[in-house]
């Protein structure tokens, strides 16, 4: 059965489901029959039984959260955030750009915590930030110079089909 790649499990829902396949076992029910009522795969009945057996029920309830500890406290993540509002600039950047080994950086001086530049690109998604392009526009763009070009001298160039063209 498993779980799929992304797929958050509903830790409620599987303890009530162990607590189910103990009332069906001490109703008298077989460990073969109770696995296909709730669905699932029969060394699990088993395995609930032998927990159930040594622990008790205690040893059948919800374990807490899957997976490593987060590193970063929600506290550290409004910082972080707070942080990256003010702009590159206020940490000594001489540019107004954000880049992944820059929050990084940003991320071990405010927190004490060492991050990948690739992982940095998945936190900065959670808090709602994405990737950017900046404009990339010359300093010396003169923004008359371009609309007349537009409005003028491009109709003028433009390639146009003649008279009786097929478009």
């Amino acid at each position: 059965m498993g779980n799929p790649r992304g797929v958050r499990r509903d830790f409620k829902a599987l303890e009530a489901r162990r607590f189910a396949a103990v009332r069906l076992l001490r109703a008298g029910r077989s460990q073969a029959v109770v696995a296909r009522e709730l669905g699932v795969h029969r060394q699990s009945v088993y395995r609930w039984q032998l927990t159930l057996a040594d622990e008790g029920r205690a040893g059948l309830r919800h374990g807490g959260r899957a997976g490593r500890p987060p590193k970063l406290t929600g506290a550290d993540l409004r910082v972080i955030e707070r942080a990256l509002k003010a702009g590159p600039e206020a940490y000594g950047y001489a540019t107004g750009l954000w880049t992944l080994p820059r929050v990084a950086t940003l991320i071990a001086q405010l927190c004490g915590v060492t991050y990948h530049p690739a992982h940095v690109g998945r936190l900065l998604r959670r808090l709602g930030w994405s990737c950017q392009r900046p404009t990339g526009r010359a300093l010396e763009r003169n923004e008359a110079a371009i609309r007349e070009w537009k409005q003028v001298r491009w109709p003028q160039v433009k390639k146009t089909p003649r008279a009786g063209a097929r478009r």
